[in-house]
């Protein structure tokens, strides 16, 4: 199903990049896909073997009332081949693509607590100057992890939160008593 994904996100990109409408396609198929997420009748709708082709491509013109040719076509395609699982991720990847044409690195800080808003966008300058990118920055709290931080940089993640040295101490005694 990835590479299913792909391909499809890449025809799709290949055609968004061609018409210079990168970024129009990358909001229309987030606001679909997050649609999809948020609504399970239009899941069950658009994924189901028991309606017809015909009926969802019927259901989609509806709802993409105003939407662009590219999406709608892409949408249809999807429709015609049983595809529309796919369509969650084939909207990563075309993330992923967008943010490689963009040098776009997504940077996720969490903390224990709310850190001050020049904290944050220190450390998120930091990491793009690092890495020669621009950075699309998100904060959010998470009591669970007591204390420090963890920072996800794209794929990677740097946990020096507290939570995460207290595992690391309980698996150094287990195995010691072992």
């Amino acid at each position: 199903m990835e590479e299913l994904a792909q391909v499809y996100a890449r025809a799709l990109f290949q055609v968004a990049r061609e018409q210079d409408k990168l970024d129009l396609v990358r909001d229309q198929l987030a606001a679909v896909a997050d649609a999809f997420a948020e609504h399970r009748e239009l899941q069950t709708f658009f994924f189901s073997p028991y309606f017809s082709v015909a009926e969802k491509q019927d259901g989609l013109a509806r709802v993409l009332d105003g939407a662009d040719e590219s999406v709608h076509n892409f949408l249809n395609l999807l429709i015609e081949n049983h595809r529309m699982p796919v369509i969650f991720r084939a909207r990563a990847e075309f993330q992923r693509m967008w943010d490689e044409e963009n040098r776009t690195l997504a940077v996720e800080i969490t903390s224990a607590v709310e850190l001050d808003p020049e904290t944050t966008e220190s450390l998120g300058r930091t990491i793009g100057e690092r890495a020669e990118r621009k950075v699309n920055l998100a904060a959010r709290v998470d009591p669970d992890i007591l204390g420090g931080i963890v920072v996800r940089v794209g794929n990677s993640i740097l946990d020096a939160s507290i939570r995460n040295r207290l595992e690391q101490l309980r698996r150094h005694v287990a195995q010691g008593a072992a």
